[in-house]
């Protein structure tokens, strides 16, 4: 069985040996059970060598001993050094993760962390566009030069159609699927059902759904893959549906780019693949949509996470209502 990659190992070197192996098993079974990603792994083991840590300073140098109380201290010593309730609320659904497979492998007499309560993230309501604006961003890409940046040049020619209509590809898909940056960067070619108009998209933990989309998206599609991929494709580019500018799969930091810069050449508040996500998702439920449906197009495992949009909607029915009733 390989060990967790080198930058978790060293993240608890301060720690007992034992400990630190309970920290690289428990590092394993969320990359290798639980399917969880890298950057995911890597939050938990940061969460877990602190807690661990704390533990040690107060005097515990055997996991058995780990006990409610060590929880508790440790988030309140969180909560004095000014950690936001957002990262209380991760950090101890961190504890309570590692609480529950320590006990499960034999190493906690007790599940300890089910006990642990933690305060309730504030959600802030998402940043919503308005269909017109949505519209002006996914449109743009047709009507204004690409954004400056590493995206926007390539080796020749070929760029000036290219990147254009992979920049129109990349803003309709994201709007026309309310699909994640990441899982959007991620698709290949062979995910895309075109006689359905549906995507195949592989989301958080490894989960695969379909997500359909419409026909300026499938317009975009087409321009694309006979004009603009077998311009900027080459030998890194393998099935990767969107391609950068020098022919390997295009990232999402790349993709956050050229977003954030198309939406600033219209003239839109600060705009991120997110933010389409989230008027997407509004403008569906707006629309009519069943919030279930919405749950399901969405990749949410939780309903709880679709809620917030109804949310959103109901905060824009207020001010319209507080803007236009006499009596408001």
């Amino acid at each position: 069985m390989s060990r967790p990659a080198r930058s978790t190992r060293e993240a608890h070197q301060g720690l007992p040996p034992a400990l630190r192996e309970a920290v690289d098993d428990f590092a394993e079974h969320l990359s290798r059970v639980r399917n969880r990603s890298a950057h995911t792994v890597r939050a938990y083991v940061t969460d877990l060598v602190s807690l661990l840590d704390h533990g040690v300073r107060m005097g515990y140098v055997d996991l058995s001993e780990l006990d409610l109380s060590v929880l508790r201290s440790w988030l309140a010593r969180q909560r004095t050094t000014g950690a936001a309730r957002t990262s209380l609320a991760r950090r101890a659904a961190s504890a309570r993760a590692f609480s529950t497979w320590a006990h499960r492998a034999g190493l906690l007499p007790t599940d300890v962390g089910a006990a642990l309560a933690s305060p309730r993230a504030h959600r802030e309501l998402p940043a919503v566009l308005r269909a017109d604006q949505a519209a002006a961003l996914v449109e743009a890409p047709a009507r204004l030069p690409p954004p400056a940046g590493p995206t926007s040049s390539a080796a020749g020619d070929t760029s000036a159609v290219a990147v254009p209509l992979r920049d129109r590809v990349l803003l309709e898909l994201l709007y026309a699927t309310g699909a994640r940056v990441s899982e959007v960067c991620g698709l290949d070619v062979g995910d895309i059902d075109h006689g359905r108009r549906v995507v195949r998209v592989f989301g958080k933990g490894g989960r695969e759904r379909s997500v359909p989309y419409g026909l300026p998206a499938e317009r975009a599609l087409d321009d694309w893959l006979r004009r603009g991929r077998p311009a900027l494709a080459g030998a890194r580019s393998g099935d990767a549906l969107l391609l950068g500018a020098r022919g390997g799969r295009l990232n999402p930091t790349s993709a956050r780019q050229i977003v954030g810069g198309y939406a600033e050449a219209v003239g839109l508040p600060r705009t991120s693949p997110h933010g389409l996500r989230h008027s997407a998702a509004t403008h569906l439920l707006e629309g009519g949509a069943d919030l279930r449906a919405v749950q399901e197009l969405l990749g949410h495992s939780s309903l709880a996470s679709t809620q917030i949009y109804t949310h959103v909607s109901v905060e824009r029915l207020r001010a319209a209502y507080r803007q236009a009733h006499p009596r408001a």
